[in-house]
């Protein structure tokens, strides 16, 4: 990912890119929007374990097309109140890579469930030849 910064505007307000060029050949994954929420059905209370939680079911999903967090492009975030954005960002700025990618936060009323602070959504890309690396799976020999 190449990050798109022109000198000619302002610097982003925070660890994100304004822009990000992919090359061509790379694949697209899309996640749709994750909330904070363990497998057991537990939500914490504190947005940055919220967060937390969003990113590592984020990294769940793009395990499966073997990606990484690393591999995030593209980050549309969600969060209930803007004494939420402070926990937000710190989980984004531990989670995503180098460098950071494109990033949209946006102040919304709320969610399926009021206990959910904040939503996550990413656009990840990698490299066609990682897929076929990725997927060579070898069947258990009995």
């Amino acid at each position: 990912m190449k990050p798109l910064n022109p000198a000619t505007i302002r610097a982003p307000f925070a660890r994100y890119s304004h822009g990000a060029e992919l090359p061509s050949g790379q694949r697209l994954v899309f996640c749709s929007g994750q909330l904070g929420i363990a497998a057991d059905g537990t939500i914490p209370e504190s947005v940055r374990e919220q967060a937390d939680l969003c990113f590592a079911n984020i990294a769940a999903i793009l395990g499966e097309a073997g990606m990484t967090l690393k591999d995030i492009v593209r980050v549309n975030a969600y969060v209930t109140d803007r004494t939420h954005m402070k926990g937000y960002m710190e989980s984004r700025d531990a989670h995503v890579g180098s460098p950071p990618p494109a990033s949209t936060l946006m102040i919304v009323s709320g969610f399926t469930l009021p206990e959910f602070k904040v939503e996550i959504e990413v656009v990840a890309a990698a490299p066609e030849k990682r897929r076929k690396a990725a997927r060579t799976v070898t069947a258990p020999k009995f």
